[in-house]
């Protein structure tokens, strides 16, 4: 299969550790050098997007991993205990969904992340544009910092939250790999593949988040490496059958988090607003832009919840015992994001996620 996709992008490091675990043999190339294709194809360019040599199309990577992980059964990744299994789920979604803003501030807030960024990514994107080098890395990091930076909430009252929580979760993986090789058991699950989507080519090898991960969560580097290695290194799949204790810091992250921001941009959607405001552990940020798609990521894990027994319900909310988890369980009032309503995907038209069509 061809991998559309960025050597330095988020989604596409983590599909191509999860392509590397599963020896399924891919060639990465860079979106913008068959984009009109691309497009037809799958309605917007958001890496990665995978052609498969059967002629279908792929995009987004959850979707895409659930139905490799159809396609090819062997060492699997998903924990067959449902509360297991769940969390597992909830874990990838925070890392996809609120550890981006992070990622971003971190690449292109700092000077030296911006400058060494911009130039790997004008050479690896920008081939189609004819204006001059310095030109084009000037576009790049003006456009990134903007759309994915100031837009989406770090400014100067909230900078200070935002790469608090790069470090609380380095110190809630920390605590979960004091005893085990992976966060799960004993090889990478979903939860593993998810966090390397701003773990490796954002924290883990940006130069700022880079050196505190180094000096503050090395562990977190170690187990990089070992997710990346992993189908060398890893035994057969053996999943815990309940969710460690020392799981219970970052999930309690997750809640006090990610699940608001994804209760207030339901809300929002909800009302046909373009912005929303929210207040995270005392921080208050303004005007962020409404997702239809983090709409789509809640209803997902609404419906997993649902689909758990009453057993596996209840052990569920134990452990997500914030008030804020409430949103995975509560009876009606949600918004439907009214996309991919057929379930076709990764096989269905992407949507525009956030609002512009340039790579992270």
């Amino acid at each position: 299969m061809i991998v559309w996709g960025v050597s330095v992008s988020y989604y596409t490091g983590k599909l191509e550790a999860y392509l590397r675990y599963k020896g399924i043999d891919y060639e990465l190339k860079p979106p913008y050098a068959d984009a009109a294709r691309i497009r037809e194809k799958v309605g917007a360019i958001q890496v990665p997007i995978v052609e498969r040599d059967d002629g279908r199309w792929m995009s987004d990577s959850t979707p895409m991993i659930l139905q490799l992980e159809r396609e090819h059964p062997e060492r699997p990744v998903l924990p067959p205990d449902p509360v297991v299994g769940f969390i597992a789920a909830l874990i990838e979604d925070y890392a996809d969904e609120w550890l981006w803003r992070a990622a971003m501030h971190y690449r292109w807030s700092y000077e030296h992340d911006r400058e060494l960024l911009s130039r790997i990514l004008v050479d690896e994107v920008t081939q189609h544009l004819r204006l001059p080098r310095p030109w084009k890395r000037r576009i790049i990091r003006r456009r990134q910092r903007i759309s994915f930076v100031v837009k989406d909430g770090v400014r100067a009252e909230t900078r200070a939250h935002v790469e608090a929580g790069y470090r609380a979760v380095l110190a809630g993986m920390t605590q979960m790999l004091a005893n085990r090789p992976y966060l799960l058991g004993n090889a990478p699950s979903l939860a593993d593949f998810g966090l390397m989507g701003p773990m490796l080519r954002h924290f883990g090898q940006d130069p700022t988040p880079a050196e505190i991960m180094r000096n503050e969560g090395p562990a977190v580097f170690d187990w990089l490496s070992r997710v990346w290695n992993a189908r060398q290194s890893a035994p057969e799949p053996v999943f815990l059958d309940q969710v460690p204790d020392a799981a219970q810091a970052l999930l309690k992250e997750i809640c006090e988090t990610h699940l608001v921001q994804l209760a207030k941009n339901a809300a929002a959607y909800a009302a046909d607003a373009l912005k929303f405001d929210m207040t995270v552990q005392g921080c208050a940020y303004r005007d962020l832009p409404v997702s239809r798609y983090r709409v789509y990521c809640l209803e997902q894990l609404r419906a997993a919840f649902a689909r758990l027994d009453a057993g596996s319900q209840n052990a569920v909310r134990t452990l997500l015992a914030s008030p804020e988890a409430g949103i995975l369980w509560q009876a009606d009032g949600i918004a439907q994001s009214g996309y991919d309503e057929a379930g076709e995907a990764p096989f269905n038209m992407a949507i525009n996620v956030y609002g512009t069509g340039v790579p992270d």
